[in-house]
């Protein structure tokens, strides 16, 4: 097996980054600890610029940069972002472990559907930059081992055991992540590398520190297979960006409101699923939170889809009240089906497929503003079409052609010279209910190359240069 392994360097700070827009470079500190002794966390690069590291005391960073915005660190927060990169990595395998502040995933038999490993990396990282987590990467025989190397050198790939031994034995004792600080302790032994650890005899080492040391080794060089607990994506996605200020313009959610449905399709991806139905609720002080439905005619998971069908149902609210926070929730998520496409399909290069379109115009324009029409048991042209419901699937087509444009009325055709195409068409009904018609309908085709929907009046032959009555033209 081969893993590989993405370990979160700035988890917690990038959680809050990704939420902010990328011109939004103010200074920004997190900050941990209890209330007396708050410390540095972490710092964004204007804040590092001035002097502030992590572990600092605030009071330190005070003293450095008279005005940043402090922030304190929310594990759950940080928690939720970690799932929601389980989410995502469970789209490249179905092998995917949580470690703390990574994510580890097996990745030989995935080479098969997303290529060999150069490319698979580069998918990798190319997913994280756009989600905005920075991140280190490295490929290794066991999930721990990748993770030391990710800690040592970005970009490692070692793929047999000979390998990995010579790469770890070259590792100093500070970078390999001994349990309980052992590291200071072997070092005052004079054991500096990981090579020379791994020479000293098991015994020895087993009476002096215990089971966890060894353990710790056997799992880097995979000398041990212990199950592990597989990361599983949950049934429904839930996240919410909370404002340190009021936002009191509908344009200024646009960006949260990407974010937010860039991390839905990320999470659909992982679970190869769609979302039909989601809500986006706004957060007020005070008052009760605006709920926005969002209904799709079929499952859906493009980002750019998502975010803009739920940009253009946000535009049509009033906002009442300013917003301190924003939520997507998701509960219903149906399998997804990609739409079928031709395999040199030569769509223009700004097209949008149908569905899309339709599903676009109803968030502009409103539910009711987009209708189809389906079939019903009438022959009557007339009455032969209705408004379709929602729910109601689409009638398959007639046997018989029928024209896009149907006259309210039958109205004398104005032309000489016609050809018949196809025809004639007997409808012969609605003796029931007092609207009796009989009719033979015939295709034909006008010397002006048009082609007309028509009928000849009772007792008249086709063959006749006049007499025809027009009741639609074919587009």
């Amino acid at each position: 097996m081969l893993w590989a392994c993405i370990t979160l360097p700035h988890l917690a700070l990038d959680t809050l980054l990704r939420r902010r827009p990328p011109e939004d470079t103010a200074p920004l500190v997190l900050i941990d600890g209890p209330l007396q002794a708050r410390r540095v966390l972490d710092a964004n690069d204007s804040a590092r610029a001035a002097g502030i590291q992590p572990g600092q005391p605030l009071t330190t960073a005070h003293a450095l940069l008279a005005r940043f915005e402090a922030v304190p660190h929310d594990p759950a927060l940080t928690s939720r972002q970690h799932d929601l990169l389980g989410a995502w990595a469970y789209r490249y395998s179905a092998e995917v472990l949580q470690l703390p502040s990574a994510i580890a995933l097996e990745v030989q038999r995935s080479q098969r559907l997303f290529g060999h490993w150069p490319q698979f990396q580069r998918k990798l990282r190319d997913d994280l930059a756009a989600m905005g987590f920075r991140h280190r990467l490295a490929l290794a025989p066991t999930p721990l081992a990748a993770r030391v190397l990710a800690e040592a050198a970005d970009g490692a790939a070692l793929t047999t055991p000979e390998q990995l031994h010579a790469a770890l034995g070259k590792l100093p004792l500070s970078l390999a992540g001994l349990p309980d600080g052992l590291d200071d302790a072997l070092a005052r032994m004079g054991v500096q590398r990981l090579g020379a650890l791994l020479a000293l005899p098991r015994d020895g080492l087993r009476r002096r520190f215990g089971a966890a040391l060894l353990d710790h080794l056997d799992d880097l060089l995979g000398e041990r297979q212990l199950p592990r607990p597989r990361y599983l994506p949950p049934d429904r996605f839930e996240a919410r960006i909370t404002f340190n200020f009021d936002v009191e313009q509908l344009a200024s959610l646009a960006f949260p409101l990407r974010r937010l449905t860039g991390d839905l399709a990320a999470f659909l991806a992982g679970r190869d699923g769609g979302v039909q139905r989601f809500t986006l609720s706004l957060g007020h002080r005070r008052q009760r939170p605006t709920h926005v439905p969002i209904g799709l005619l079929q499952p859906e998971r493009d980002a750019a889809a998502l975010f803009e069908f739920a940009r253009s149902r946000l535009e049509r609210i009033t906002l009442a009240h300013p917003v301190e926070w924003l939520r997507l929730r998701a509960s219903e998520l149906p399998p997804f089906v990609p739409e079928r496409r031709d395999l040199f399909d030569a769509r223009p290069e700004h097209a949008i497929p149908l569905d899309h379109l339709h599903e676009r115009l109803r968030a502009r324009l409103g539910d009711d503003a987009v209708y189809r029409l389906e079939a019903t048991g009438d022959p009557r042209p007339e009455r032969a079409q209705r408004v379709a419901s929602t729910q109601s699937r689409a009638a398959a087509p007639g046997v018989h052609p029928r024209p896009t444009w149907l006259l309210p009325q039958p109205i004398p055709l104005r032309t000489r010279h016609v050809r018949i195409l196809a025809g004639p068409e007997r409808i012969e009904s609605g003796w029931w209910d007092g609207g009796d018609l009989r009719r033979d309908y015939y295709v034909l085709e006008t010397a002006e190359g048009q082609h007309a929907w028509a009928f000849c009046p009772p007792g008249t032959h086709p063959d006749e240069r006049s007499g025809w009555m027009l009741h639609g033209w074919f587009a």
